[in-house]
């Protein structure tokens, strides 16, 4: 029997058209392809399987988390080498190709040896179960209450202790603001400072928080801005984490959290609201809601701070569908929107944007370092999750910042007023700086 790895490489260049970028290093210690490549290692025939059985991305990722799939070199160099082949491909491939193109691709009898040859080589068997981290069925009407708070619970009720070996002591869960030479505690705390001064909050202000995580953008705004604030979020775990920090900086009687879905708040009006990597969790159907939601919980002239990811728009958007690793390991319900979409919904909720500011670079940045704080925590990572989490992590985190690299997805903040009758939206005559 001819070895595995070449045989591979083969079927992989015969199923895609075109060269493999990176080398295949098989479980029976084989290899193939460019020699001076990155190598993605099989380290089990169950892969196969799992790709047999779910062809494509979640097949990947089912084996990647149990580790069945491996990578032997610079993770992102191979993530980036791959990434025109798994997620740039033309409109007629992928998930969004036409029933008639599929059923010619079956036709084709190339493609059909190909597919016998990878069942030869994956050997017989039914198909491996999928990790225990993978999202089972879920229940109830997609971006219902309950729903949504389980989905919020998935991806945050990780467990405390490990999110701060991944975020470093400032606990901020989004895009940090970058300076040539920085940190990222430095980071971070300027990107909250940031936000505080386009919300132009003052001492005695009121500021909402939407989905607040553990407390670092209300406890900034309190302790740096004297404001009086509300954070809310959907998980009990960073609730708990945030009330603590709280507590110990003696902020109690200016800070309070709550565990409450945006939807059933009801004490308006406030002076700013804030909105940090919350969006894409609200989901198409629900966002003008959303938009109306935060429009009507402002005071006229108040500010909102809406810092989103936006993805690229697409020519046909009903072939728009979630990333299926994501989905099932990560953000379970999450969903991408463009930026313009963003815009046009929040102003049809009657809000006046005042500011666009894009920072994608910013990210692809804080992901590299979320990923080796990672890395230098491995071993406790595990303890504290899982091996199968930890790998979760390691890959969105990686691939998310190939992708913000690469410019299929961005990251924006949204100023936006609701501006009262008057017109008079108290926004300063130049609120930029430009610099070269």
């Amino acid at each position: 029997m001819a070895e595995a790895a070449p045989r591979l490489t083969a079927l992989a260049e015969e199923l895609l058209g075109t060269p493999l970028p990176v080398r295949i290093r098989a479980w029976d210690g084989s290899q193939a392809g460019p020699p001076d490549a990155p190598a993605l290692v099989v380290r089990h025939r169950r892969a196969l399987r799992r790709l047999l059985w779910r062809p494509g991305e979640l097949g990947l990722a089912r084996a990647w988390v149990t580790g069945e799939i491996e990578v032997e070199g610079d993770l992102y160099e191979v993530l980036d080498r791959l990434a025109g082949l798994l997620w740039e491909r033309s409109p007629g491939t992928g998930k969004g190709q036409s029933a008639a193109a599929r059923l010619a691709a079956l036709r084709d009898p190339g493609l059909r040896a190909a597919a016998r040859e990878l069942i030869a080589l994956a050997g017989p068997g039914l198909p491996p179960p999928p990790p225990a981290e993978e999202v089972r069925r879920r229940r109830g009407v997609l971006h219902s209450r309950r729903r949504d708070k389980e989905a919020i619970s998935h991806h945050y009720d990780v467990g405390n202790d490990f999110y701060e070996l991944v975020l470093g002591p400032s606990m901020v869960y989004s895009c940090a603001y970058w300076e040539e030479g920085g940190d990222l505690e430095a980071a971070q705390r300027a990107k909250l400072d940031l936000i505080c001064r386009k919300l132009a909050l003052r001492p005695d202000g009121r500021l909402l928080d939407v989905g607040c995580g553990w407390g670092s953008m209300v406890l900034h705004a309190a302790r740096e801005y004297g404001v009086r604030a509300v954070g809310i979020t959907l998980s009990t775990e960073q609730a708990a984490y945030a009330r603590k920090r709280i507590a110990d900086e003696g902020l109690t009687d200016r800070i309070e959290i709550r565990v409450q879905d945006y939807r059933d708040v009801r004490d308006g009006p406030y002076d700013a609201v804030s909105s940090i990597g919350m969006a894409e969790h609200v989901g198409s159907a629900r966002y003008r809601d959303y938009a109306a939601a935060l429009h009507g919980l402002l005071k006229p002239g108040g500010r909102l701070l809406n810092h989103q990811i936006a993805r690229r728009p697409l020519g046909d958007e009903e072939r728009y569908h979630v990333d299926e690793f994501i989905d099932a390991y990560v953000f379970p319900d999450g969903e991408l929107a463009p930026v313009g979409t963003t815009v046009a919904l929040l102003e049809e909720a009657g809000f006046e944007v005042r500011d666009v500011e894009a920072i994608r670079e910013h990210y692809a940045m804080t992901l590299r370092q979320w990923v080796a704080n990672l890395v230098e925590h491995w071993a406790e990572a595990v303890r504290l999750a899982s091996p199968g989490r930890a790998r979760i992590w390691q890959l969105y985190m990686a691939a998310s910042a190939v992708s913000f690299e690469r410019n299929r997805i961005g990251v924006n903040q949204v100023l936006a007023v609701r501006t009262p009758e008057s017109g008079g939206a108290r926004m300063p005559l130049r609120a930029r700086t430009w610099s070269e």
